[in-house]
């Protein structure tokens, strides 16, 4: 259903430089605790030495009020700001560009010709030249400083989402991340006290909780189709071989080095954000613990072997990160949620997308739906009759230009929408948190045997107040 020919974050590292992402080669090997405090911020430091992690279950007290239910300032049109524009920032561009009531009005990468084309798009589009930055790798800074910027989109290498996130909200902007938003759990503790004191949202930009599947599923189970909800399944599952050593996809091997740096999920947001929002989790029900296993790290060396000529760099670098690894998740309402991970062997593209409850189950890839009492006789029903069923975004926009099935824009139009009407965002930086937090936290669990990981409480107990997210009723528009 959706186009999965390349990868759903394909971001290049617009914000690193090349020296910088080589120079952490040297860390093949070196594990890595991630608990609150347990590696220096920022870029530079992304491959630390080992610490004892803090205890992942403190919280923090809290520095301003909740962000939930706080809705954005309305306005006639939203003022947008890219820093990043290889892969994904370059094609998301795109989607801002045709949204009503939204103007580009500045883009940052030290990589001036991908800048000038992305501007050479604003203009196109009928729009005003829009400011550039490209003057090395922090020039997003003065980006965020901007008087005339409303909301700031990061498309770059993990390492530097945090601080993005971060420079926009202390400089009084609204920010949208792609995924991972952070790394480390004091990361996502920083961004959840920064998004409550400057009163600023924080967003994982998590496009497949806007997929047509997964939306459809989501008002299925609202509605009670599947039942009383027991578990369910995410996953990102997905050859990237080829694209990790491809020097030029990835301008720099920042991604493949994280297979050197950590053993747990790099990359869970896809796979969680879509079941915790049928669970409702941060909206009724919250997840608590999380243990994670993995298998031995083998994909990549053996790609390697067959595929790079010698005196490549790569041959310097020992990868560790499990090729599988297999979380399952508790919530406090005792259901459970199996999250995978791997980009290191060869399979075809799975996010899994599985929800199960007392009358029934859906599974996706390939989808299908047995629920009491449409079905019967243990046969698999069709799962295109309950197109009844669609949100009514996708009824109102069927056939939605972009990538990965039109889900790309769907979430840009929605995010869109709720800035100009001034509406609460469908998700916000508890959920951001909360579906990162399996990077950090399923390393831990892996180098404790499986041992459960206690999952923060990011809402300080929001989440039994029961609210509105992506299961969205359109607004009335002026």
């Amino acid at each position: 259903m959706h186009d999965d020919s390349l990868p759903l974050d394909t971001p290049e590292p617009e914000g690193r430089s090349r020296r910088d992402v080589l120079r952490t080669a040297g860390v093949a090997g070196a594990g890595i605790g991630l608990g609150l405090g347990a590696l220096e911020s920022g870029p530079a430091h992304a491959a630390s030495a080992a610490q004892e992690p803090t205890s992942a279950s403190a919280v923090p007290a809290r520095q301003g009020a909740t962000m939930i239910g706080v809705p954005f300032e309305r306005r006639t049109t939203v003022r947008v700001g890219i820093i990043g524009l290889g892969n994904r920032g370059g094609s998301m561009i795109d989607l801002f560009l045709a949204m009503p009531g939204v103007r580009v009005v500045a883009l940052c990468d030290p990589v001036k010709d991908k800048t000038e084309r992305a501007a050479a798009k604003v203009t196109a589009a009928g729009q005003p030249t829009p400011a550039t930055y490209t003057k090395g790798d922090h020039d997003y800074e003065n980006l965020c400083k901007r008087g005339d910027v409303d909301f700031v989109y990061a498309a770059t290498p993990w390492d530097w989402h945090f601080e993005m996130a971060k420079t926009a909200m202390l400089n009084g902007k609204h920010v949208g991340v792609e995924c991972p938003i952070a790394l480390q759990l004091d990361q996502l503790w920083e961004l959840v006290n920064l998004s409550e004191r400057t009163r600023r949202h924080c967003m994982q930009l998590e496009n497949c909780c806007y997929g047509r599947n997964e939306m459809r599923v989501l008002r299925m189970a609202h509605a009670g189709k599947f039942g009383q909800l027991l578990h369910g399944a995410g996953a990102y599952n997905h050859d990237l071989r080829g694209l990790m050593f491809d020097p030029d996809y990835y301008e720099g091997p920042w991604r493949r080095l994280w297979h050197t740096r950590l053993h747990g999920d790099l990359y869970p947001n896809h796979g969680f954000g879509p079941v915790a929002n049928y669970m409702d989790v941060n909206r009724g029900d919250r997840v608590t613990h999380i243990s994670s296993f993995g298998t031995p790290s083998l994909g990549l060396a053996e790609y390697r072997a067959a595929h790079m000529p010698a005196g490549d760099p790569s041959w310097k670098e020992s990868y560790i990160e499990s090729d599988r690894t297999i979380s399952l998740v508790q919530t406090a309402k005792g259901r459970v949620i199996r999250l995978e991970h791997d980009v290191s062997t060869p399979h075809p593209y799975s996010r899994i997308n599985q929800l199960g409850g007392t009358k029934g189950v859906f599974e996706d890839y390939p989808e299908r739906i047995y629920i009491e009492p449409d079905h019967k006789d243990d046969a698999w029903g069709d799962f295109s009759t309950y197109a009844d069923w669609d949100h009514w975004l996708w009824k109102e926009h069927a056939d939605p230009p972009g990538g990965h099935g039109g889900m790309d824009y769907i979430m840009i139009y929605r995010l869109m929408q709720t800035m100009r009407l001034g509406l609460v965002p469908d998700f916000d930086v508890y959920d951001a948190a909360t579906w990162t937090s399996p990077v950090p936290l399923s390393h831990l669990s892996i180098k404790a045997k499986g041992a459960p990981q206690p999952i923060p409480d990011f809402t300080r107990g929001g989440w039994r107040t029961k609210r509105g997210g992506v299961d969205s009723e359109k607004p009335a528009e002026d």
